[in-house]
């Protein structure tokens, strides 16, 4: 069963889905899923939310402020310490429902919300088991494919603020080309055979981001206080042939003994996203994780 809802964020209305489970029992274990970077609540959130919720499980998916379904000017605006933010108050949305428990709701992310529940997570204990799948420190990613690139973009930030200022739309670029060739490199190429096909498009996920979006990202490391969620555990899932992987890696690494890392053997990041024999593992390990920790 999923419902249409929405919910605050700093003076901002979320658009979520609530899934629950047919013939459950109140009150619920919930789980907070957020979609991965340029993309939207009916991607892989849709995927891990029906799986959950056969599980037995409730499951609150949502598009991130300034994209999809939810309010916030300019379009495509990647701040990551909204998207934290737009974690807690989906928390706090799940606690006024009288079909959860407030004391057993786990939060998830993909890609991109993969690093930004674990950031949240530092400091809100209401999240009381963290789950990254396919986990992205996105200033990390992006600044190692083009250091240089970045910095100019950092640099040129205030003035696009400026430009804003006076009037003129914000200046946005495409993170992917529409097509791959031979020269393209095999990250980029698995990325574009999701979101440029129809195997993962979505007409909300446009794939633009705002360039300045730059320096906020600049600013943000989300992985830098992982310990701080000790003693509430982390879980983090990674395709062994993951170019991400060493995100998770490290994250686990920084934690004091609550951590886990679980590797899907033969996956790529992607490939997390949406591919039945990876995503199967995956879900299966998160069943048992979220059983354990919200019981």
């Amino acid at each position: 069963m999923r419902t249409d809802v929405r919910f605050p964020t700093n003076g901002l209305q979320l658009a979520g889905h609530l899934y629950l489970p047919e013939d459950s029992h109140s009150p619920l274990a919930a789980i907070v899923i957020g979609h991965q970077t340029t993309g939207v609540k009916e991607q892989s959130p849709a995927v891990y939310a029906t799986r959950l919720v056969e599980a037995g499980f409730a499951a609150l998916t949502f598009d991130a402020a300034f994209q999809g379904e939810s309010e916030g000017m300019p379009r495509g605006l990647e701040d990551p310490f909204q998207r934290a933010e737009d974690f807690r108050a989906a928390v706090s949305f799940l606690t006024t429902r009288p079909e959860i428990d407030p004391e057993r709701i786990g939060v998830m992310g993909v890609c991109g919300s993969g690093a930004y529940v674990p950031y949240a997570a530092q400091t809100d204990h209401r999240m009381k088991a963290v789950a990254g799948v396919s986990g992205t420190d996105v200033p990390s990613f992006f600044r190692g494919a083009d250091p240089e690139g970045w910095q100019r973009m950092v640099a040129n930030s205030g003035n696009l603020r400026s430009a804003e200022a006076a009037g003129e739309p914000a200046a946005t670029f495409a993170v992917l080309p529409e097509k791959a060739d031979a020269e393209t490199p095999a990250p980029t190429a698995e990325f574009i055979d999701y979101y440029k096909t129809p195997r993962g498009r979505h007409p909300r996920s446009t794939g633009d981001v705002v360039v300045r979006s730059a320096d906020l990202l600049d600013q943000f490391d989300s992985f830098a206080d992982v310990a701080k969620i000790a003693p509430r555990p982390l879980l983090m899932i990674a395709g062994t042939e993951a170019a991400t992987r060493g995100f998770s890696e490290k994250a686990v690494a920084d934690s004091p003994g609550n951590a886990e890392l679980f590797l899907v053997e033969g996956a790529t990041h992607v490939d997390l996203y949406d591919r039945d024999q990876y995503v199967t593992p995956a879900v299966t390990k998160l069943v048992e994780f979220f059983g354990k920790h919200l019981a």
